[in-house]
């Protein structure tokens, strides 16, 4: 967390610690998309707040389902459980990957369109209503409010995840948009390719970055991954949840890049992202 987003992530956990969803719900209206978000036991004690602030926006989801590993069953804090209801429930998995935010709700809830996001952020309140609408203006797009394009150079080599950029265009690739989880992202049925619930396959070949695993499988399905062209602010970060994550192996360590390489090497996705009548020779 930057030092600037300290006053803000203070007070918006304060805020958010007093709020009651059992007392301000009641007049919401709900859409019909499940929001999902997994969780690890260094965050146990705060991923409440995440919970709250999706309880918190303007619309409320028809589900919310956070999903913990089988070990933390008698661990759950008091300010967690007592969460649970009719809305938001708390279920349980045999592993402990981040790619279940998205493939279990794909196994449990097929015919609703998923939106995934971070358990260490607070979600604005109209986080939710705006991937919506643009998922009604765009209903066979995987929405993302945060996104970076998949780079290779002119000959078709891939370049460092640094230099994925938002800006980032090559006329003669298409579909690069990468959908960055923690902005929130949504997922309407049937975008993914089958073999996106196949565990022994995404923990083969991309075991720590599970965006790049439903990118990969979107692009097998031949669907557009697209950021969102409504503006909403970025999550804010809570205060001492960044101990233990993913950024810290993907980015700092280049891993990304290596991933989605043995991705790619795989599934040939570099082919799938060429424009017609174009090879990776003359790229």
């Amino acid at each position: 967390m930057k030092v600037k987003e300290l006053p803000l992530s203070l007070l918006t956990q304060k805020r958010l610690q007093r709020f009651n969803p059992k007392q301000s719900n009641s007049n919401k209206s709900k859409i019909p998309v499940v929001v999902s978000l997994a969780s690890i036991a260094s965050r146990l004690h705060i991923v409440h707040i995440t919970i709250k602030s999706i309880l918190k926006q303007s619309v409320l989801p028809e589900h919310l389902v956070l999903w913990l590993g089988e070990e933390l069953q008698n661990q759950l804090p008091k300010e967690l459980s007592e969460l649970a209801g009719d809305l938001f429930s708390i279920r349980f998995t045999d592993y402990g990957s981040s790619h279940r935010k998205l493939v279990e709700p794909l196994l449990c809830f097929p015919d609703f369109p998923i939106v995934t996001c971070d358990d260490d952020m607070m979600y604005r309140e109209n986080w939710l209503e705006n991937l919506y609408h643009e998922h009604l203006e765009h209903p066979e797009a995987i929405i993302a409010n945060q996104a970076r394009n998949i780079a290779y150079d002119s000959d078709g080599n891939l370049l460092p995840y640094h230099q994925w950029t938002t800006n980032y265009q090559n006329p003669k690739i298409k579909n690069t948009a990468l959908p960055i989880g923690a902005g929130g992202t949504l997922y309407p049925p049937n975008v993914l390719d089958g073999q996106v619930t196949h565990q022994d396959l995404f923990m083969q070949l991309a075991p720590k970055a599970d965006d790049l695993w439903f990118k990969a499988m979107g692009l097998l399905k031949g669907t557009e991954s697209k950021k969102s062209s409504r503006i909403t602010k970025e999550p804010i970060p809570i205060f001492g949840s960044q101990k233990e994550s993913l950024k810290k192996t993907n980015i700092d360590e280049d891993k990304n890049t290596s991933q989605w390489r043995a991705l790619d090497a795989h599934f040939g996705l570099f082919q799938l992202m060429q424009i017609h009548g174009t090879d990776s020779g003359n790229q």
